[in-house]
């Protein structure tokens, strides 16, 4: 996009006695719409390879985007005093709301105009309505006019198996599924995508399904883990009265899994541990294990229960205790005179302690494993993109785990290989901006975020292109992260026709013409998304089943929280000024979702999600009461708001 250009105004607007200067103001608007028509004959070549549904909005966009390059609030003010326009609701027909209001100002200034008004009221309708067709393209029809907002619901694990959750997600408002390719395996996807189906023909609407491709994704590597001790702990009272006991769930050491901890214990989890077959076997209720801890303190569990399979085999024992107990790998453990070790005990998650100004390096050495250091040294992590680091450039910022710990690069070092090492590497030496006041945590596989980094890399990895095969074959829409560039929207187009060109090689032509018509959502999630975003769009517009999720987490991570207020709004504009449906998600009613209940600033938000054709809630124990209330939210809203156009229905509380 061009850098931004003086705002159209200057003294000569404003006529004497205040009044705008309508001579002016005439000659300001005739040159935006030539303007406008420049882009349109500079784009020609780009408009058509746009399909042949979306060219219109395509040229509405390239006008709509040119017109943001320009600051025309001088403009906007002198019409908006007149009570012509304000321009401000001119995304889905920028033209034609120039026009319209170059028809008023020519009638104020009593000059005669030859601008077809009827023509350019009815596009505008036309454009709406194309907005309106191309959601229910994406994501199904709409169930309501009052709910013009699609929901999308993150199915949870549990989805494979409870059908009777998935039924209660599409009756209480969910139009579409949503399964997150980064969880979960192609069996459980397959039967989460039964129960949706199942679902949809029980409320008696189809249900889509759209499935999250997880792209590249950049975390830190491993870190040394420590020593392997677990914990067995009591629960207290504000007295310290113990209200739930210790426990130690043993099982045989075998080559089998072993057996899981039984659910509905109360107080804390019990403490997995491994032990010899034939000592768990001599065990029985009321038994006790004496053992001592890590801290060499003397602890008694007492059996409490003991699982047996059909074969009366022992495949669990529970023991409970009345003090806390860290137990290591290798603890003795005695009961009825005979001793077994405890083993399977996990080793604990070590991390990086790091205060502002700290310094720690970035390798491309995949083999570094992290080492918890003194003070004086300074800690290296490698990235599992190597290539990432390579990329790096001095000044660059870093950020970690969602943006918690931000660091900016100080110095790039190309590593020459030695005989011993093998390759060469890089590393980057970085400097620690911002944590916590108190120091923040770094643990592996977190992540990795170069918001101002061109990162050598496609939009799609080989397990993404795998699971794509997955949803041509079994859902309805991908969901593609980490798109930055128009080239990695043609990349995946690219990978869609091969997936049909293999269809049709292998005599399956409906799967080919699926993949052809698979709807695409492309993820705007980071700053090079979104400053290519006009781009990234048109290029989208090339396929007929396209939209946007405006992924707000990541984005927050890399634009920062002060932007994060404009920004999503600026991408909304912008694809409803291309007619492209977008998809807005990302905590939206989560604490609702998650606690039961929301907070006031939630219902607000949810407010503003619904200006997108979809709002995507994400899994929480609460989830149903959370799509009742945003169902229920979006028929108020529906009935007040058009996209960013106020409704003034009646208020009936104000009748009186």
């Amino acid at each position: 996009m061009a850098p931004e250009q003086p705002a159209v105004t200057d003294t000569n607007d404003v006529a004497a006695g205040g009044v705008p200067n309508i001579d002016r103001l005439i000659s300001q608007v005739t040159d935006l719409i030539a303007e406008l028509d420049g882009v349109s004959a500079s784009a020609q070549d780009l408009l058509e390879k746009v399909s042949e549904q979306h060219r219109r909005h395509a040229e509405n966009l390239l006008h709509y985007a040119h017109l943001r390059t320009i600051d025309i609030r001088g403009l906007q003010n002198s019409l908006h005093d007149l009570g012509v326009t304000s321009l401000t609701t001119a995304e889905s027909f920028t033209r034609g709301r120039l026009e319209l209001a170059l028809n008023v100002l020519l009638a104020l200034d009593g000059r005669a105009s030859d601008i077809d008004v009827a023509r350019l009221i009815t596009d505008d309708e036309k454009a709406d309505l194309q907005l309106d067709r191309n959601a229910s393209a994406l994501f199904g029809p709409e169930r309501t006019e009052d709910v013009p907002a699609h929901i999308m619901v993150t199915l949870p694990s549990e989805a494979a198996d409870d059908a009777d959750l998935v039924y209660g997600f599409a009756t209480a408002g969910m139009d579409l599924a949503r399964i997150n390719c980064a969880h979960d395996g192609p069996e459980q996807w397959r039967r989460m995508i039964a129960n949706v189906a199942a679902a949809g023909e029980k409320v008696g609407r189809r249900i889509p399904v759209s499935m999250d491709l997880a792209g590249p994704k950049l975390r830190t590597g491993a870190i040394e883990p420590g020593p392997q001790v677990g914990r067995a702990r009591v629960e207290r009272d504000d007295a310290g009265t113990v209200i739930s006991k210790s426990k130690i769930w043993l099982t045989p050491r075998l080559d089998s899994l072993p057996a899981p901890v039984p659910g509905g214990l109360p107080g804390r989890p019990a403490l997995p541990l491994q032990v010899d077959a034939g000592w768990l076997e001599m065990l029985q209720v009321d038994d006790v294990i004496t053992l001592h801890d890590a801290r060499s303190a003397k602890r008694h569990f007492t059996v409490t229960r003991i699982q047996r399979d059909d074969n009366g085999d022992v495949t669990g024992v529970l023991a409970e205790g009345n003090k806390n107990a860290y137990i290591a790998e290798g603890t003795h453990l005695r009961s009825n005179y005979e001793v077994t070790r405890a083993g399977g005990v996990p080793a604990t998650v070590q991390k990086l302690r790091f205060h502002t100004g700290d310094s720690l390096i970035l390798t491309s050495r995949e083999e570094v494993t992290a080492i918890p250091t003194s003070p004086d040294e300074i800690p290296r992590i490698s990235c599992t993109l190597p290539g990432a680091v390579a990329a790096l450039k001095p000044g660059a910022p870093v950020l970690f785990d969602d943006g918690a710990l931000a660091a900016e690069v100080v110095e790039v070092v190309d590593v020459k290989p030695s005989a011993s090492e093998g390759e060469g590497y890089v590393d980057a030496l970085l400097k620690v901006r911002r944590t916590k006041p108190s120091g923040q945590s770094l643990a592996e596989h977190k992540g990795i975020n170069l918001p101002e980094t061109d990162l050598p890399l496609n939009s799609l990895t080989d397990e993404d292109i795998a699971n794509l095969r997955f949803v041509v074959e079994n859902a309805d829409i991908a969901a593609v992260s980490f798109i930055r560039t128009a080239g990695d929207v043609e990349y995946v187009h690219e990978v869609l026709d091969q997936i049909a060109r293999e269809h049709e090689e292998a005599g399956r032509s409906d799967l080919a013409a699926k993949a052809r018509e698979l709807g695409v959502v492309l993820k705007i999630e980071t700053i090079p998304a979104f400053a290519n975003l006009p781009e990234i769009i048109i290029t989208g517009m090339r396929r007929e089943k396209s939209g946007l999720m405006i992924a707000r987490g990541d984005l927050a991570v890399e634009l920062g929280f002060d932007r994060m207020g404009e920004v999503p709004g600026q991408i909304l504009t912008l694809a409803q000024s291309a007619g492209m449906p977008t998809i807005l998600g990302t905590q939206v009613l989560e604490n609702m979702a998650k606690a039961g209940l929301p907070s006031r600033a939630e219902i607000t938000d949810a407010a503003f999600a619904l200006r997108a054709e979809c709002v995507m809630l994400n899994k929480g124990p609460h989830i149903t009461e959370a799509i009742g209330i945003l169902n229920n939210l979006a028929g108020k809203m529906g009935r007040s708001q058009r996209k960013s156009r106020i409704m003034l229905r009646k208020i009936r509380s104000w009748s009186h």
